[in-house]
């Protein structure tokens, strides 16, 4: 077994998927991206598996995603999005990315190659006119990691009919880096959509924004 990692979302995430997961459960419940009473089989990070994260076909088999109508490899290049966590629920399959703190939501643009890129602007532009239609908005650039999760949802949603849930999951109060409280984090949350032209709020897409409090899962670290 490895320690959980030593600071931000990738340890808050670890703790609560594999100590604590009533509270993570909580939270998906309060922020709608999971309906009351329906289980969560979490399938990463698992501690039994070093905490191990999976991207492209790896991620599907993960989410018990099947036959697509359209293959992966023609909306997105290989060495896709690696998914911080994923887990499996009656409703479908469900796709998380975490933050603990705002700085880690400013990710560069692409670093793909000439070819890569073509396909991944092609295929962003093409998830842009789907959430927000009069976007103009590069989505390749800035806030480029926040838009490949829309369109790799997209694809899985509303390409190959898959009911999926994405979740932007914000931690609150990590004490172990700057902390950020829940209003800061609508307030960079707001930030993203104007700057990527999206509407302020996506659950009619299946995007979700979910919060957890860091101070819940302490106790947890503590008897690590």
């Amino acid at each position: 077994m490895e320690d959980f990692a030593s600071k931000g979302s990738q340890r808050w995430l670890q703790v609560a998927v594999n100590r604590k997961p009533d509270l993570l459960l909580s939270a998906l419940q309060r922020s709608g991206a999971v309906a009351p009473g329906v289980p969560v089989t979490w399938s990463s990070p698992l501690e039994s598996e070093n905490f191990q994260e999976y991207r492209d076909l790896q991620a599907l088999e993960r989410t018990r995603v099947g036959n697509l109508k359209r293959p992966l490899n023609e909306f997105w290049p290989a060495r896709g999005p690696v998914w911080d966590a994923l887990a499996t629920t009656s409703e479908g399959p469900l796709f998380v990315e975490a933050k603990a703190h705002i700085a880690e939501a400013d990710s560069p643009a692409t670093k793909a190659s000439p070819e890569s890129r073509k396909l991944i602007e092609q295929s962003l532009a093409e998830a842009r006119g789907f959430y927000a239609p009069k976007a103009t908005a590069s989505w390749g650039n800035v806030f480029y990691q926040y838009a490949n999760r829309l369109a790799y949802h997209y694809f899985l949603q509303h390409v190959n009919g898959i009911p999926s849930r994405l979740v932007f999951l914000y931690f609150v109060n990590a004490a172990d880096i700057e902390p950020t409280t829940e209003e800061e984090w609508h307030g960079a949350v707001r930030l993203i959509h104007a700057v990527l032209g999206l509407p302020k709020d996506l659950t009619r897409f299946g995007v979700f924004d979910a919060f957890l409090d860091t101070r819940l899962l302490q106790d947890a670290i503590d008897s690590n």
